[in-house]
């Protein structure tokens, strides 16, 4: 095997290092009752960031307001964001995976990339090593991860995001056709719902249809680049590599949700204006300028009009 990858992601992170901390000082684990991590309930700018498999069942989502959440399940245990807590929690499972893997990419906060290639000397049976970190992990610090192995980076995160809680999963080529293929369009990497909805009206509603669909035709409907990446994804191509240092920002952004509705089209330019100011200041600090802006409007009933000004021949 020439390449070996394996993608770690933590099993609903925020919530599952909250849990651990609150079992140490006697509490309930929240990770087998009806719980959330969101802001503040007694107002509309708490969002659920995180939920158990409990809350999930009694219908509560990621991303919506807390009072929502809270109207699906009454009995829905709340915990506040605790962010320091989360860098200490993300920094003791990578240094785990560190032990074990040549080259480690931080994806995000609670999930890696492990370039395993070249290991089969010391470790002649990858899904016994995947099982020996998942375990360690779990034993170690309380809380489980899902690992995906395969031969390339979108293969193994794929494969990581089967059957969850605290599984190791494998999509290698071979299994391609009968792991990833026949789940819906909407579940491969970067299809969001709009771009889902554009495919299944197109024909296209398996990972599979797109695999076999014309590429002229995924990129009439999709675009040049992005139909390619995705065509190529739904086929398992991909040739990115597993980076050991951060990668440059290609883009900066802010967001805020606000307590009450605003109306006011004054108040509206000032909020815009310190949005602007805050994420300019990240921009200034890192000594970049921007080429296009998108200003992204979300109403009460989760509907998004963005707005995008783009200077492509003028950085601002």
């Amino acid at each position: 095997m020439s390449q070996l990858i394996f993608h770690v992601d933590v099993n609903s992170a925020y919530l599952s290092w909250t849990a651990v901390k609150l079992l140490s000082e006697g509490r309930p684990d929240l990770r087998l009752i009806p719980s959330a991590i969101g802001g503040d309930k007694d107002k509309r700018k708490g969002i659920v960031v995180a939920k158990s498999i409990p809350a999930k069942q009694k219908g509560v989502k990621t991303g919506e307001p807390v009072g929502l959440a809270l109207r699906k399940c009454p009995e829905l245990v709340l915990e506040k964001p605790d962010f320091d807590l989360y860098r200490k929690c993300s920094a003791k499972f990578m240094d785990i995976c560190r032990k074990y893997a040549p080259a480690l990419e931080k994806y995000s906060i609670d999930e890696c990339f492990l370039d395993m290639s070249g290991t089969e000397n010391i470790y002649p049976d990858p899904i016994a090593l995947a099982y020996k970190i998942k375990d360690e992990i779990k034993n170690t610090l309380g809380f489980t991860v899902n690992i995906g192995i395969s031969t390339n980076k979108i293969l193994a995160k794929m494969a990581s995001d089967f059957e969850k809680p605290d599984k190791v999963h494998t999509l290698f080529p071979a299994e391609i056709e009968t792991k990833l293929w026949p789940l819906p369009v909407g579940d491969l990497l970067f299809v969001g719902s709009a771009t889902a909805e554009k495919l299944r009206k197109s024909g296209i509603k398996t990972i599979g249809d797109l695999a076999r669909a014309n590429i002229g035709f995924v990129k009439s409907i999709l675009g040049n680049k992005m139909g390619q990446m995705l065509y190529d994804y739904a086929n398992g191509i991909d040739d990115s590599p597993v980076r050991t240092s951060a990668r440059e920002a290609k883009g900066y952004s802010i967001s805020y949700t606000y307590e009450e509705d605003i109306t006011d089209k004054a108040r509206a330019y000032r909020e815009f204006l310190a949005l602007t100011e805050k994420v300019s200041s990240r921009m200034r600090s890192d000594s970049v300028k921007a080429y296009c802006i998108t200003v992204t409007i979300r109403d009460t009933s989760f509907k998004t009009n963005p707005t995008r000004r783009s200077s492509p021949s003028q950085q601002t």
